[in-house]
């Protein structure tokens, strides 16, 4: 294991050299994420969508989320471990957000929290950074607001929309914000963001001006089934390769050929001879 990633070190990568963030949920995926080098990994309310076949990711509560980050905080990863706050856990009151941001922490053993939304959650934000809760913010296409937004639509296409969104990141930059995340934006606009706040922008289907990236590691894995967006680039093509593994099995159970002697255990021959005959006795 290499060294252990802050907040610290990540806001001080403002500029370069550029911050990589994945998303993990278990122990599997939190291990592969820090031993291939990953500054970030992300506990995501994706989880939903990509473990539990969920449409959107409104159906995960903070009890979902707190038991996916203890799986992967049990990998002992060493990059900085970002824990989202589901729908609701933060929209109720500064009381109510920060008990779940604690329970994320306390429990999860989240080392920052995120959330989604701009000035409407200044307040939140102001009383989780009161009690030294680390956050990370999220603007653009936020999932939570997929019924609000008419569906996953890219945002600040338009000139008083991308205004809005540059301000709401200073916002949250003048919040206390250690970096923000870049969603479903035009490149044009996450340039904007990135010049003009002091902490790192993070892109996911954001274009390539940002001062870091996210992906889905089931995206960028080729673990999923059907349809990725856009933004995702697929660097295996596991699911595929899982299946044709998962396939031979099936044909070598089915013809004998496994187990073989590799995968048996054996007694030595006398003692073998012995059990056999005591068992046929009986």
């Amino acid at each position: 294991m290499g060294d252990k990633i802050t907040v610290p070190d990540v806001r001080a990568r403002k500029g370069g050299p550029k911050l990589t963030m994945v998303t993990a949920y278990d122990y599997p995926s939190a291990r592969m994420a820090s031993e291939a080098g990953v500054d970030i990994i992300l506990v995501g309310d994706s989880v939903a969508n990509v473990v539990h076949g969920m449409d959107d990711t409104l159906g995960v509560d903070i009890d979902i989320m707190v038991l996916h980050a203890q799986a992967v905080r049990r990998a002992e990863p060493d990059p900085l471990v970002v824990v989202d706050m589901p729908w609701l856990s933060f929209h109720i009151s500064r009381e109510d957000t920060l008990r779940n941001a604690g329970r994320l922490v306390r429990e999860g053993g989240a080392e920052a929290v995120k959330l989604e939304g701009g000035h409407r959650r200044v307040p939140m934000i102001d009383a989780l950074i009161s009690a030294e809760i680390p956050v990370m913010g999220h603007l653009g296409l936020t999932p939570q607001s997929v019924h609000a937004m008419g569906g996953y639509r890219v945002q600040g296409r338009e000139i008083e929309a991308a205004r809005a969104l540059v301000q709401e990141a200073k916002e949250l930059e003048a919040a206390g914000v250690f970096a923000i995340v870049l969603e479903g934006v035009p490149d044009v606009v996450a340039r904007m963001v990135t010049e003009q706040v002091s902490v790192p922008t993070i892109g996911i289907g954001a274009g390539p001006h940002t001062d870091g990236q996210v992906l889905v590691y089931t995206d960028l894995l080729g673990l999923g089934f059907g349809r990725y967006p856009k933004f995702v680039r697929k660097y295996e093509e596991f699911a595929e390769r899982g299946v044709a593994a998962m396939s031979t099995f099936v044909a070598d159970v089915r013809s004998g050929a496994f187990p073989g002697e590799a995968e048996s255990y054996h007694l030595p021959d006398d003692v073998a001879r012995e059990l056999e005959g005591r068992l046929s006795d009986d």
